[in-house]
C-alpha cells in the first residue's frame, strides 16, 4: 500500500474491514433474497413484470443465487462461485430491468444511471474474487 497515507493502510489491515465490505457489497442482494423468499408471491409477480417466465422459476433462482451467493462472499468460501453467480445475475437484471437503451427522457435517465450502478457491482464482485484469491495464496 504504497501509495496509500498510512493511516489508510493502517485501516486497511484491521481485521474486520474485510468482512465488512463483503457483508456490504452483497446486503442489498441478502436482505432481497430473504425478503423474496418470504413474499414469494410478489417475487413471482416481479419476475413476469419484467417478462421473465415461468415467473416462479426465475423468482427461485434469484432466490438461490441471492442468498447461497451472498453467504459464499460474506464467509469467503468459494467466494469465485457467489460472486460469479451474483455478478451473473446482476447482469441479467441489468439488460432486463435497465433496458435505458429502450427509453427516452427521465425514465432513460434512471435507467442508465442504474444500469451503470449495477456495473460497479459487477466490478466489485470481481474484485472480492482477486482478493480472495490473494488471500488464500499469502496463507498457503
Amino acid at each position: 500500500m504504497v501509495d496509500s497515507p498510512s493511516w489508510v493502510a493502517a485501516l486497511l489491515r484491521q481485521p474486520w474491514v474485510m468482512p465488512l465490505v463483503r457483508i456490504c457489497v452483497v446486503s442489498a442482494y441478502l436482505i432481497g433474497g430473504v425478503t423474496k423468499l418470504m413474499h414469494f408471491d410478489a417475487a413471482v409477480a416481479e419476475q413476469v413484470h419484467f417478462g421473465l417466465h415461468p415467473g416462479w422459476l426465475w423468482a427461485t433462482l434469484a432466490i438461490f443465487v441471492e442468498i447461497a451467493g451472498s453467504l459464499c462472499v460474506i464467509f469467503n468460501r468459494f467466494t469465485w462461485l457467489g460472486a460469479g453467480a451474483l455478478a451473473a445475475l446482476t447482469v441479467v437484471a441489468m439488460l432486463v430491468a435497465n433496458n435505458f437503451w429502450r427509453l427516452e427522457g427521465v425514465a432513460r435517465f434512471i435507467a442508465l444511471n442504474s444500469f451503470f450502478e449495477h456495473l460497479g457491482l459487477v466490478a466489485a464482485f470481481v474484485m472480492l474474487t482477486y482478493l480472495a484469491s490473494g488471500e488464500r495464496r499469502s496463507r498457503v
